[in-house]
């Protein structure tokens, strides 16, 4: 069975016919700290993001976890199955923690996701800016924020909202300076702090 396991490991970059589905990859036993997501049954790996990126990730995912409301809880690349062929890895997403079993927890149950957070990076332009929303959209996740590097590389957060009627997103506000918003909890973030050292 190992030597089955390192084989297909070997080969991940050819999926079968039909591409591969969740569960076939997490029997590929691929190592959960690497940076790779399934999208539309293909593993898309990642390279290393800015020193830019991760900062503002980093001090983004304490500011939030700082204003948190139960039943709520926020994590770092988690991955989020949006169906059996996608699984994505948001920068941020909170989520309602009511009746999961954090410990053994592997993807986030869509159901709870209440927003995702995708810090801008150039290597993966197209994903940030257009594949990952349409894809969140898509699921339903009702909150997106987008941040984008602004003047003198201080934050700037986009924040969505889904729209019903169409089910896309449209930016409900641009915060530059000073995050705050009211969903899904009040919380108050001064931006250039974020990258501040």
């Amino acid at each position: 069975m190992e030597q089955l396991q390192r084989a297909t490991r070997a080969n991940w970059m050819y999926p079968p016919i039909d591409g591969w589905t969740v569960d076939q990859v997490e029997e590929l036993c691929l190592p959960y700290d690497t940076d790779w997501e399934l999208i539309d049954g293909r593993i898309v790996t990642y390279g290393d993001t800015s020193w830019w990126h991760n900062h503002v990730r980093d001090e983004l995912y304490v500011a939030v976890r700082t204003a948190l409301r139960r039943p709520y809880t926020v994590d770092m690349n988690r991955w989020t199955e949006i169906n059996n062929r996608t699984a994505v890895s948001p920068d941020l997403v909170v989520f309602d923690r009511r009746d999961l079993d954090i410990d053994t927890l592997v993807a986030t149950p869509l159901a709870t996701v209440a927003l995702v957070v995708e810090v801008y990076s150039p290597r993966s332009h197209a994903t940030d800016r257009h594949l990952r929303p349409g894809l969140f959209a898509e699921a339903g996740i009702g909150l997106f924020w987008q941040v984008e590097r602004g003047k003198d590389a201080v934050p700037e957060v986009h924040e969505h909202h889904l729209d019903p009627s169409t089910g896309r997103y449209r930016e409900a506000a641009r915060h530059t300076g000073m995050l705050k918003t009211d969903v899904p909890f009040p919380i108050e973030v001064d931006l250039r702090s974020l990258i501040d050292l």
